[in-house]
């Protein structure tokens, strides 16, 4: 079964360049437009890490991150923040809220997809194309 990594994006051409991207490194990629619509995406298809925007309609990325975590069968599952906010101290912010990770926006197509399976268990981690 391939890795599944779940993104949750409001704005659909970051979220296309982010599947496209994810997709052409192996990964079978959910897709989700706001944190409500990711969570339940994420209770229903487990996927193996969660990449989300913080700045989301419905439900913004802290909020689904504190749902996640609070969720005993999720709780484990790595989730990266992939945001444009890029003001000192916001890396720390969203590190100290829960996140794995923080990738900033615009993502770089050439290193995106390695910046992502970082958070992978290398046993999760599809070999490089």
């Amino acid at each position: 079964m391939s890795t599944r990594i779940l993104v949750i994006e409001d704005n659909a051409a970051n979220l296309e360049l982010a599947r496209y991207l994810l997709e052409a490194g192996g990964y079978t990629v959910l897709t989700a437009e706001d944190g409500e619509e990711g969570l339940r995406s994420a209770r229903r298809d487990r996927p193996d890490l969660v990449v989300s925007d913080l700045q989301m309609p419905v439900m913004d990325g802290f909020e689904f991150l504190a749902q996640f975590r609070a969720d005993e069968e999720l709780c484990s599952i790595p989730v990266i923040a992939v945001t444009a906010f890029s003001m000192p101290g916001d890396a720390t912010k969203v590190m100290q809220a829960g996140f794995d990770g923080y990738l900033s926006k615009p993502i770089v197509p050439e290193t995106f997809i390695e910046q992502v399976a970082a958070y992978l268990p290398p046993s999760l981690r599809t070999a490089p194309r």
